[in-house]
């Protein structure tokens, strides 16, 4: 019989809340396998300690200060040479664009703040065992599940329209044609500006402040498109 004791798990964590990280490094390290090497408070101050500490897990804070968590993935993933570290994203919420990113970059899991502490212990086991976990399930195909993740990103942008009236809808889909405002408001039998005071408001629905912007959010999100003749 083999009484030795497991390797522990050494762990990094990185988030901007004091207590949060405080409370977090108490119930690991209730547990005998885990062990906290460090804390960082923001995505570069965990970039660093990633590098300098190498532990196995960094459980790292999707929104935090200097350098949100994608901006440190992105950072790690992209350092020849250094000690891989299995990154588990943690946050308050997440769009599901932002989880196909995340593994895309490298993340090994992805779990919301609000989940009882054992989920976050089986994701770290899992993790830990080559495994992936999103949410509250590992995942074993990872490749099947990112093709299912972006076709669900793809149907929910169809049926939302990020809030756009039927209206600005064609006014998008006339801007990705290339029509000038001019030809839109002919088009459409509206005054120019009429089609500018339409172009604000999609502007500002969509965070875009260009008319390429515009047509590459449009493509890029699956906007359901009308025909422009």
């Amino acid at each position: 019989m083999n009484s030795k004791r497991p390797q522990q798990v050494r762990i990094v964590i990185a988030d901007d809340h004091p207590i949060f990280r405080d409370g977090l490094r108490r119930l690991l390290e209730a547990e005998p396998d885990l062990k906290v090497l460090g804390e960082a408070s923001d995505g570069a101050e965990a970039v660093k300690q990633a590098r300098h500490l190498k532990p196995d897990i960094l459980l790292l804070d999707l929104a935090m200060p200097r350098m949100p968590g994608l901006e440190a993935l992105r950072d790690l993933s992209s350092s020849p040479g250094t000690s891989p570290v299995r990154v588990i994203l943690l946050t308050a919420a997440a769009e599901k664009n932002q989880i196909v990113e995340a593994l895309q970059l490298g993340a090994r899991g992805v779990v919301l703040k609000d989940s009882a502490t054992q989920l976050l212990l089986k994701c770290i086991h899992t993790v830990m065992a080559g495994e992936y976990w999103v949410g509250r399930e590992s995942v074993s195909n990872l490749v099947q599940y990112l093709r299912t993740l972006m076709q669900s990103s793809s149907d929910e942008a169809h049926k939302k329209k990020f809030g756009l009236t039927p209206r600005e809808l064609e006014i998008v889909s006339a801007v990705v044609a290339g029509y000038s405002n001019k030809e839109i408001a002919e088009y459409f039998k509206i005054s120019e500006d009429t089609v500018k005071h339409h172009l604000s408001n999609i502007f500002d629905k969509l965070g875009v402040s260009t008319r390429l912007e515009l047509a590459l959010f449009a493509v890029n999100q699956s906007l359901p498109f009308k025909s422009i003749a």
